[in-house]
This record gives C-alpha cells, structure tokens and sequence, in this order.
C-alpha cells in the first residue's frame, strides 16, 4: 500500500468582516495499491508451467546461515543419485563455495551470485534453468540464500518450500519469522545430535509453526550421525511419485 497525502490552500474564502479565524488547508488523501510483487509471480508462474510441462518435481529449501542446507543437499545427492536425475541451482550473495561442493557428486549444478541482494527471484531461476537444462521427470533442488526474511516474499515457482531448522538457533524461529514458516510444506529440524548441548524444545518449535500453519509437516535428522536421513529420502520419493501420477 503506498499512502500519498497532499495539501492544498484555499484560494478563495468568503470574506467575513468579524471573523479572525485562520485559513484552513483542506486535506486530501488519496490511497493506492500496487502489487511490487507482479512482475516476480508472473514469472513464477511460467517457472510452474515450465516444471509441470518437464514434469519436474521443483524444491525451494529455505533457512538461516549455517542451518545444514548444503549438508543436507551433500548427503542426499550421494545417496539417491541412482535413483532419480537431480540438478541444483546454488544461491550466495558471494563465492563459489557451495555449488563447488554440490560439483563433488557429480551433480549439475549452477550458482546464482546475489551481491547485496537477500534472495532469489522468479527470473533469477529462469534463467538458471536455461543454463541448467534439467531432465525430464527430474527433481530440481534450489538452495536459497541463508535468510528467513526475504526469500518468504517471493514465489519461484517450485513445487514445495521446504524450511530448514537447526537446533543451535533458537526454537522461537516460527514466531519471529512467521512468513517463511506460514508459505512453507515441511520444517526439517536438522542437527538433533546436538541436542543434549543446547538449549532447545523440538515441541516448542512444532507448537510454535502449528500456530502458523496448520498443515506444515516435521522432520528431526542429523546429517552428522545421519539419523532421520531415511525420513527425508522416503518423503522425496513420494513427492516424486505423486507428481508422477498427477
């Protein structure tokens, strides 16, 4: 919403010989709305067209700095690249560093460098895409920059938001980032291994996002210890499944 108020002076009053009143502006407001966001969903929308058409199964992971994304993506593409063709689009503000990783297992992968920008967009993955070429019947993994602020505004298309937690956060996460976890399909609580170190409620967490979205679902794993992993696997063959059969 964008408020524009003005004010204009009365040119012209009556002119009354006992009144000593002051001249009075006359308040006008005028209210317009326009959605800054139009240009990115229209875009998000042919990204969507794009993936059913491909029959692509398009997953946004999303979370704070340091959360296990990458780890995540590390382990997940060693073990199931046999099963399924996976591609990875990367997202920094700056470096390398994680797509070189995800180059390790010799999944494609492309980076999208940011600058001071907080977030992918729309037309970012565009054009990722046509660098990526992915696969059809593939699942594309888009690791989004660190942050649980701006990457809730802006839809990319994909087919499920999947929002990463790890227990040295903090299990008010939910609360004080209400947006990423109401747009979000699945909370993974990852690096549980850690928890006999800090001071973290798993139930406070799931209290807190259910209080947001009703129908968000929970993972706990460790990338670590690797427990839970098979959780996580088996939730992305159903998705893969279902979205085969849609």
């Amino acid at each position: 919403m964008v408020q524009i108020t003005t004010m204009r002076d009365v040119l012209f009053t009556p002119r009354h010989e006992h009144t000593h009143d002051p001249v009075k502006p006359v308040r006008t407001q005028l209210d317009m709305e326009q959605d800054i966001l139009l240009k990115n969903n229209l875009q998000a929308e042919r990204n969507r067209g794009y993936f059913i058409g491909k029959e692509i199964v398009a997953l946004n992971l999303v979370s704070s700095p340091g959360s296990g994304k990458t780890s995540l993506l590390e382990n997940t593409l060693l073990e199931l690249k046999g099963e399924a063709d996976f591609s990875v689009i990367e997202g920094d503000q700056q470096t390398t560093n994680d797509a070189d990783r995800i180059a390790v297992t010799g999944i494609p992968v492309t980076q999208i460098n940011t600058g001071k920008g907080c977030h992918l967009d729309a037309q970012m993955i565009w054009d990722a895409l046509q660098e990526l070429k992915p696969e059809n019947q593939s699942t594309v993994f888009i690791e989004n920059i660190g942050n649980l602020v701006c990457p809730s505004m802006f839809d990319l298309g994909e087919r499920k938001r999947v929002v990463i937690i790890s227990v040295t956060e903090g299990d008010d996460k939910p609360l004080k980032y209400p947006d990423m976890f109401a747009s979000s399909h699945l909370c993974i609580i990852n690096k549980i291994d850690l928890l006999p170190y800090v001071n973290f409620s798993v139930q406070k967490v799931k209290e807190y996002a259910l209080r947001i979205n009703p129908a968000i679902e929970f993972m706990e794993l460790s990338c670590t210890t690797k427990e839970g992993l098979g959780d996580w696997y088996n939730w992305l063959r159903k998705e893969t499944a279902t979205h085969a059969m849609a």
